[in-house]
């Protein structure tokens, strides 16, 4: 397993942000036979017994600027932390549930909306509410079943294995790209 490099900074970035968060026919971390499938019998689940789904996700950053990211044990890359919303949960109580789940994180003030995405590379019927929000860490996350590796990470030292939504998310919000609509 490779080791990250957490809040190192360095310069040298290759390419502009466009170079960062190029787009291709599927992202690499569903071009994975195994994540793909494990991706499409969820999808199948939820086709099944919920006519959309909707999802949380957090651009979820601590007091000195620094953002979170989780890596999975199912799906492959670095992610902002988030899942999925429960019939009679709010999106706020999800994406609080989230954060505490996948970083014993909390919320410090009130998380910020900022924009509600289709997310049509994952299914026709996805949704993800999108927030940015600053908290704090409560403990230390510990590997388990779900977040094999987790920590927070400087914006000019972010880990090998970033998802290109993951990138795009993040050159949005510092102003380096328009908002889309797409996941």
């Amino acid at each position: 397993m490779r080791k990250t490099k957490h809040d190192v900074s360095h310069n040298g970035r290759q390419g502009g942000p466009q170079a960062a968060v190029e787009d291709s026919v599927a992202p690499p971390e569903l071009r994975n036979w195994r994540a793909l499938l494990v991706t499409r019998l969820i999808h199948v689940w939820f086709l099944l017994t919920r006519s959309m789904t909707l999802g949380v996700r957090a651009a979820a950053f601590d007091d000195t600027g620094r953002v979170f990211l989780v890596r999975h044990s199912y799906v492959p890359g670095w992610h902002m932390p988030g899942g999925g919303v429960e019939r009679g949960e709010t999106t706020g109580d999800a994406l609080a549930k989230e954060l505490r789940e996948e970083g014993n994180l909390e919320m410090v003030g009130a998380p910020e909306l900022v924009t509600i995405y289709f997310n049509q590379r994952t299914s026709r019927r996805d949704h993800v509410a999108f927030y940015r929000c600053t908290v704090r860490q409560t403990a230390p996350k510990l590997p388990d079943r779900e977040i094999l590796e987790s920590g927070f990470f400087a914006l000019d030292a972010l880990p090998d294995g970033i998802t290109a939504a993951t990138k795009r998310r993040l050159a949005e919000l510092a102003g380096e790209l328009p908002f889309r609509d797409i996941w």
